[in-house]
């Protein structure tokens, strides 16, 4: 496809100036590294001797800390934690991430989402994850919490250019949070962005959404191996949620732009070579998608300029962000 640089740059140049709000999944990953030391004489597992304990942004807070690298934490979150000590960590990690996470709801009956990943090094050059432990309640939230962020959502919308809802299932997106949600977005003429990985057709009236392939293709019910499957898989989604345009993500295949009246994009993937851990694209790509088309780009050139972002935090291991500066850095080698 021809890319018109000049315009590509101008676009990539304004994703500073959207003001967005996550709604959605909130999670903190808890990374333990060790150095394996020897077989413990209790049991046949590894003694590791611990050497660092990280805490990264995961779920839809990776998301809103993608945003704030690139806008300068014009970003708030609104989601559901516990109140017990992973909350604390959450918030001092927003706070580093310079992301407001001032509108977030506490629900002392649920646990706050974080997943554990603990790691051994064999030698200097060789790290492997040992285990997880994921900490979550999966239960829908109570009516009681659900009103609280309701009104969270009524108050943060008519402050923000955007939305993105960024469903992992873990239980904040209910369908009333879902449908008021688009709905205010809407009556304030919003960009509103869905990024969820299943029952993509109750995102009604969205400005567009990031489905990957195994998520498109749980969705509209059929594989997906040409080119032609695409464009007939964004046009259900089309027909299905009355949304401006599909973005669907195809990982080492690039990604694919439909829009409505048959007008459909193909974007190769860039620097695939270079590919060390795809841990966050996929909310790289939904955190810079929806800044620029908040910032005035159209879906093709907007979902370009994800499509770049991703191949940059790719090259780096776990979740990671970008700046504008090795965007526009990477667009000079294309």
């Amino acid at each position: 496809m021809y890319i018109n640089k000049e315009q590509l740059v101008s676009y990539i140049k304004k994703l500073n100036e959207p003001k967005v709000l996550v709604i959605g999944d909130l999670a903190i990953d808890e990374m333990i590294y060790g150095d394996a030391e020897r077989i413990s004489r209790e049991a046949p597992v590894l003694i590791l001797r611990h050497s660092n304990t990280k805490l990264i942004l995961g779920a839809a807070s990776n998301a809103a800390h993608n945003v704030s690298t690139l806008n300068n934490g014009k970003v708030s979150v609104i989601g559901v934690c516990g109140d017990d000590f992973q909350a604390t960590q959450l918030r001092e990690t927003f706070e580093e991430a310079n992301v407001n996470c001032g509108l977030l709801v506490v629900d002392p009956s649920r646990k706050t989402t974080t997943k554990t990943r603990i790691s051994g090094s064999i030698t200097t050059s060789i790290t492997q994850q040992i285990v997880r432990i994921d900490r979550q309640t999966n239960a829908l939230l109570s009516p009681e919490i659900e009103e609280e962020v309701l009104k969270q959502i009524e108050r943060a919308i008519p402050e923000h250019d955007a939305v993105i809802l960024s469903n992992y299932h873990i239980g904040t997106l209910t369908p009333k949070i879902i449908q008021e949600t688009i709905r205010l977005a809407n009556q304030y003429n919003k960009v509103v962005v869905v990024d969820a990985q299943k029952d993509l057709e109750i995102y009604k009236n969205v400005t567009s959404m990031t489905p990957n392939l195994p998520d498109t293709q749980k969705s509209v019910g059929f594989e997906i191996e040409t080119e032609e499957d695409l464009k007939r898989a964004g046009d259900k989604l089309l027909d299905a949620t009355n949304a401006k345009s599909i973005l669907i993500t195809c990982g080492a295949d690039g990604m694919f732009v439909t829009r409505a009246h048959g007008n459909y994009t193909k974007i190769p993937v860039f620097n695939k070579s270079e590919v060390f851990d795809v841990t966050g694209a996929g909310d790289t790509v939904t955190a810079v998608y929806t800044l620029a088309l908040a910032a005035g780009a159209e879906p093709s050139y907007a979902a370009i300029i994800g499509n770049i972002a991703a191949s940059i935090v790719v090259r780096q291991f776990g979740c990671a962000t970008t700046t504008i500066d090795e965007i526009l850095s990477a667009v000079d080698k294309l």
